[in-house]
């Protein structure tokens, strides 16, 4: 997928933090891009900041629900005839120990992190397979590496990468492309942050859209099926 301009992506999760990062780099590729998430009037905002044109357009759409997902990607190969690239990207995160969370925070980690890609690859593959495109996840360092309070938050990310690796197998016959980012300490709104000058030293949404732009440049023979991406160095304290 060496030249983007006029190629399509998806992004879920995409009216802020890495989602938008990554939306804003691939609009200034030349892409058109979806983005979508729970709220219209929230996504809508988020769109006219990336582009007011018909390169953009905004989706409201509930990952939990393979409905919302299905109207999504019908959607836009309505207006724009195809899927190139999708992006799961749609997240939550509830931190506390096993023995102090609820099972609300449990299911709606596992609804929206884990049921979310599975119902976003469900929607859009036979369209990937038609574009030989390119299916992400962005998963996290979180998937590999566990923390005391994050056995929900864990589970799911452990199972982002799983899952995406499995399909990746599966779905490399029909050339289309999988592969997982993997992200450390990246500053946006992401359980409750607010981003400030306290965060530079952190990993920047558009960071993340730089290495999305790589991913879709790279030579189709070569395929990074899994990518961690981490801070260069830890904030000081």
């Amino acid at each position: 997928m060496e030249s983007l301009k006029g190629k399509v992506a998806y992004i879920t999760g995409g009216s802020k933090g890495i989602g938008f990062g990554i939306a804003k780099k691939l609009v200034d590729a030349g892409m058109k891009v979806a983005i979508s998430g729970r709220t219209l009037k929230t996504v809508k905002k988020a769109a006219e900041y990336l582009e007011i044109n018909e390169n953009v357009l905004a989706l409201a759409s509930d990952v939990t629900k393979i409905e919302d997902e299905q109207t999504a990607i019908s959607t836009i190969i309505e207006k724009w005839g195809k899927v190139d690239v999708v992006l799961a990207n749609a997240g939550v995160g509830h931190f506390a120990p096993i023995d102090q969370m609820s099972s609300d925070d449990w299911n709606a980690m596992i609804n929206t992190n884990l049921n979310g890609v599975f119902h976003t690859l469900k929607a859009s593959v036979e369209a990937l397979k038609k574009s030989k495109g390119y299916y992400i996840t962005l998963a996290s360092l979180a998937g590999a590496n566990f923390f005391a309070n994050g056995a929900g938050y864990n589970a799911t990310k452990f199972g982002v990468v799983g899952f995406t690796q499995a399909a990746m197998l599966d779905l490399r016959q029909y050339d289309v492309k999988v592969s997982t980012i993997m992200p450390g300490s990246v500053s946006t709104e992401f359980a409750g942050n607010s981003p400030s000058d306290k965060d530079a030293w952190k990993i920047q949404p558009e960071d993340i859209g730089e290495l999305v732009l790589d991913l879709l440049k790279m030579h189709p023979r070569t395929l990074p099926s899994k990518i961690e991406v981490r801070p260069t160095r830890p904030d000081k304290k």
